[in-house]
């Protein structure tokens, strides 16, 4: 399925989407990051953000270098913005401080947290409220 500008996200099933971009990672940064994206959720509902990922189609896979110019022409807020900046650096792509998180809300940076500890190799961390 490709995006027509007459679809929206509504056409898609992000939920699946997502499980195919999981699977179609290739290794672990990638797994990492793709997973930090989909939980996220907001990004990728976006046509404009899918587009410039090449998504959907048969064979979904992230193209991260689609993002890698766009980042700022994608109609993202600040924070979606600081999210995805430091979702690219996972992969290896752009630089961007780890300052950055300091612009993230509690709820995607409790999402970062996860995938560095992902990206570390470490299932075993809790990342949450603690009471």
């Amino acid at each position: 399925m490709t995006i027509t500008s007459a679809e929206t996200t509504d056409d898609i099933d992000l939920k699946q989407l997502g499980k195919k971009l999981v699977r179609s990672a290739t290794s672990d940064r990638e797994r990492a990051a793709v997973q930090a994206l989909v939980e996220e959720e907001t990004i990728l509902a976006q046509r404009n953000v899918l587009t410039a990922l090449g998504l959907p189609d048969s064979r979904p896979a992230v193209r991260w270098e689609g993002l890698s110019g766009r980042v700022y022409s994608l109609g993202l807020d600040d924070e979606q913005r600081a999210f995805l900046s430091l979702t690219l650096s996972m992969v290896g792509i752009g630089q961007v401080s780890l300052a950055a998180v300091s612009d993230l809300g509690e709820r995607r940076l409790a999402i970062m947290l996860r995938a560095i500890a992902r990206l570390a190799g470490n299932d075993t961390i809790a990342v949450g409220t603690r009471m």
